[in-house]
């Protein structure tokens, strides 16, 4: 008697050990690539290529990754056929089969087989092309579909009494002492939530992605710099024309020592319980206004930072140039002498990469600058054409040009008529360290627990100041020159 293979398979046992080995093969892949970050922004911050070494080691991450992928496929194809077998096919009866004697089984089970096999080889081709496909969460992120799907798992297991979800126990950092928490009773949000983060900071309309960008797993970045000037002669490398056969002169390099040290901006969130009860709410809630509030913050001090705990602003450094105002000019205004002579300030190689930067009120006085020549008879001056003209006239957008550099407008910019309304600056000569891995992110469900409430505490360490110590004399003449030039406060006329 043979026994029926639709009534003896255990599927319930069988998909769970198959879904259990998936999330640890899943994990593994996790880790193989958070080993391949480390060791390419090991090199990234040493500002090199990577070692014979690394090179075979990451080599041999993207093997292995592509062969866990290649079983999470296979493993994944069969629990979906075992799904479909286990919803589509119910209990079967044992077939009654008439007596055979023991000499006939052989030949039975042969003819039987022979039956069978197209039937089977049909079977295996439809259920490959009617294969359920498994949905899961994207790599990276332990399991979790969203960032509040892992909010509401924190919280859940939270509870006095509650089951600790795996997941949080799994990927907990190493210092846990409890089952389930750490020394403070945070988890770590999973890793793809912080790149989401860090993305948006850095995005295209964020200022500190038009900085020289260094990254550095250390807390402060030491880097020689020469800042002589090509034509200084008391200092530095020199050259000089020399008569035959008479001996060169020498010149040595005068290098100094610059530091920079990161800072720590923070961003710590209380989420009610409200809150909890909408996931996607406060998934948009935490990644849209986190990364709103650190890009205006490190905007803000880029352009306006004291350098004590935070970094050294545009406005606060020392070698920023301050254009006089005209003689006469009326208060909260910006005319065309104005930006003639700032643009005249600033080091001429470094024009091609520099930029305005704007109140949004100093808008207005653009549209309507004109071009101010002296009328026939000297005595005064008179209109001529546009200096400022948006892309396609005053009906597109968004950004115009002012003497052929863009024109931004921020909120980082003082308001008009103060120092600091408009800027032009060449933002590459502004140096920002920011530490390897960019944002991090904890959870605590303790901080607040007596008022049901969760905190999100976000930190970035970055650090940033002017390449230039000093604003620059050129070779002749009496105007400094510098790589960011502002205009002086016009408050009275």
């Amino acid at each position: 008697m043979k026994l029926d293979i639709w009534t003896c398979r255990p599927y319930a046992e069988a998909e769970t050990a198959i879904d259990e080995k998936i999330q640890d093969l899943r994990d593994e892949l996790v880790d193989l690539n958070q080993r391949a970050q480390t060791i390419q922004a090991s090199a990234d911050a040493e500002k090199r290529t990577l070692s014979e070494d690394e090179e075979k080691e990451v080599n041999s991450i993207f093997d292995q990754f592509g062969d866990i992928e290649a079983e999470i496929e296979r493993r994944e194809m069969i629990a979906a056929q075992s799904k479909k077998l286990s919803q589509s096919a119910g209990r079967r009866a044992a077939a009654q089969e008439p007596q055979a004697s023991a000499d006939d089984d052989d030949d039975i089970d042969e003819q039987a087989a022979r039956q069978m096999a197209p039937r089977r080889r049909a079977q295996s081709a439809r259920a490959r092309e009617s294969r359920i496909e498994v949905i899961s969460p994207p790599r990276g992120r332990w399991g979790f579909r969203t960032f509040g799907d892992f909010a509401q798992v924190v919280r859940a297991s939270s509870h006095k009494g509650a089951q600790v979800d795996q997941r949080l126990i799994m990927n907990a950092p190493t210092s846990v002492s409890t089952e389930g928490v750490g020394a403070d009773g945070g988890f770590l949000v999973p890793p793809d939530y912080r790149a989401e983060i860090w993305q948006k900071v850095a995005g295209e309309e964020s200022l500190i992605s038009r900085t020289d960008q260094w990254a550095t797993s250390k807390n402060s970045i030491v880097v020689p710099a020469d800042e002589t000037t090509p034509w200084d002669s008391s200092g530095g490398i020199q050259a000089y024309f020399e008569s035959e056969a008479g001996q060169i002169t020498q010149s040595k390099v005068a290098l100094k020592d610059k530091t920079l040290r990161l800072n720590k901006l923070t961003a710590l969130i209380p989420v009610s319980e409200e809150l909890f009860e909408d996931a996607a709410g406060l998934d948009a809630y935490l990644r849209k206004k986190v990364g709103e509030k650190f890009d205006f913050k490190l905007t803000l001090k880029l352009i306006q930072g004291t350098g004590a705990g935070e970094p050294l602003g545009i406005l606060n450094a020392n070698s920023l140039v301050s254009v006089a105002k005209e003689s006469g000019q009326a208060a909260d205004t910006v005319v065309t002498e104005n930006i003639n002579k700032m643009y005249a300030r600033m080091y001429a190689p470094l024009i091609p990469y520099s930029i305005w930067l704007i109140n949004q009120d100093v808008q207005p006085q653009l549209d309507s600058m004109t071009l101010r020549v002296l009328n026939a008879a000297g005595t005064d001056y008179v209109g001529g054409g546009p200096v400022y003209m948006p892309p396609g006239g005053l009906a597109d957008a968004p950004y115009g040009r002012l003497k052929g550099r863009p024109v931004i407008p921020t909120q980082g910019c003082e308001t008009l008529g103060d120092k600091g309304d408009i800027i032009f600056v060449a933002l590459k000569e502004y140096w920002t360290g920011v530490k390897s891995g960019g944002i991090r992110s904890d959870v605590s469900i303790h901080l607040w627990f007596d008022y049901d409430v969760m905190a999100y505490r976000f930190i970035l360490r970055i650090g940033g100041m002017p390449w230039w110590k000093d604003y620059i004399t050129p070779r002749d003449g009496t105007n400094y020159l510098s790589w960011a030039v502002t205009l002086d406060e016009r408050a009275s006329g």
